[in-house]
């Protein structure tokens, strides 16, 4: 047998790789473009003045389209070496992943038109675009894992060609059960916190101090939000695993999660210690193992509750692409993904600089509106 003719009932090395990597892509973006998404939302509230706003947006400017090209890789990942798992989410989640794309949309516009114009009116539009640009893909991603988590439902259909195939068996407004709300109030506040303790990283004076006092507050909300989540998630998921599902790995997500709520505890503590490097490591540290317990749930089924298709169930192994395909992706994955972090780095320590609102030159209003 070569590596290229492994059987389609046992997982093989290459697929719960891949499954791994997938894993790793997410909390890559998750991490990185969570405090892109926190500081958005962010800067109509500890943005006092137009100078302080833009000290926020130039401390993010640098990077958050960069950190962007994470959510394409991991889509991108899904796709070539999941593409059934790919396929059946889109079979039904068009409006949340329009959503998320309406919510990226806003926060490019936002941050590439919004010194276009000497004029107050129109900053603070898009100031407002660029929060809520932030929120909507926070919520939905929150509400969405949370439903993976449990298992979105599968039905069964047929394609072009007559085939049977799994789709996603809910409907849109079935997704917002009380659980996955507050998966979604939880990213949102996450989201928050760790931005505001980037924000706190890269600047001084008022902007700093603004920023610290508010990671304080938001931290203790998303402590609250993350105990209840992780207690009702991994307690209602334990009594009901989902077919194939093996029982250690329910273990490994209680530590996971008990992970997560420490890490997130003790950038609360940093935070007001004045240890803002910290701060920022406990929240990417709380975000790596909350996204690290949501995949604990996802061997075998990707996210699905295969009860209604068990003759065409969405899992690891119908789902994934062939051997040869993950060998040529992992050869790939080998070469890219070490030069995407060395740039990563080096771009970060490039701009390691705090800023101010001396370093921002005030623009002259030509105009109220």
């Amino acid at each position: 047998m070569t590596i290229f003719d492994v059987p389609a009932s046992s997982p093989s090395a290459l697929q719960i790789t891949w499954l791994i990597l997938v894993c790793v892509l997410w909390i890559g973006f998750f991490v990185l473009e969570g405090f892109d998404f926190g500081a958005g939302m962010l800067v109509p509230f500890i943005g006092k003045s137009d100078q302080s706003r833009r000290v926020i947006l130039n401390a993010v400017g640098p990077h958050w389209d960069g950190n962007e090209v994470w959510l394409l890789t991991a889509g991108g990942a899904m796709f070539a070496a999941f593409s059934g798992w790919y396929a059946t989410l889109f079979s039904g989640l068009y409006l949340p992943l329009f959503l998320v794309l309406v919510g990226l949309i806003l926060r490019g516009v936002s941050f590439e038109y919004r010194s276009k114009r000497d004029s107050k009116t129109w900053r603070t539009t898009f100031d407002w675009m660029l929060a809520i640009g932030s929120f909507l893909p926070g919520l939905v991603f929150g509400v969405g894992f949370a439903n993976f988590m449990i298992g979105l439902p599968t039905k069964t259909g047929t394609n072009g060609f007559g085939n049977t195939i799994p789709l996603y068996g809910g409907g849109f407004w079935g997704l917002f059960t009380p659980f996955a709300l507050i998966g979604g109030l939880l990213f949102v506040a996450l989201f928050l916190t760790h931005g505001a303790h980037f924000i706190a990283l890269k600047t001084t004076d008022e902007v700093h101090d603004q920023a610290r006092k508010t990671a304080s507050t938001l931290g203790v909300v998303a402590l609250v939000l993350m105990l209840v989540f992780v207690v009702w998630g991994n307690a209602r998921w334990g009594m009901a695993a989902l077919p194939g599902h093996p029982a250690w790995l329910g273990v490994v997500g209680w530590i996971a999660g008990v992970v997560a709520l420490l890490g997130l505890a003790f950038g609360w503590l940093m935070n007001s210690k004045k240890r803002d490097g910290w701060a920022l490591i406990g929240t990417g540290a709380s975000i790596l193992f909350m996204v690290a317990m949501f995949f604990t749930s996802f061997y075998p089924g990707l996210g699905f509750n295969n009860s209604n298709t068990m003759s065409s169930p969405v899992d690891i192994t119908t789902a994934a692409s062939s051997q040869h395909t993950l060998v040529l992706m992992t050869i790939f994955a080998c070469i890219m993904v070490p030069i995407v972090l060395l740039y990563t780095f080096w771009s970060y320590w490039v701009f390691k600089r705090r800023l101010n609102v001396t370093n921002i030159p005030p623009l002259a209003v030509t105009t109220a509106a």
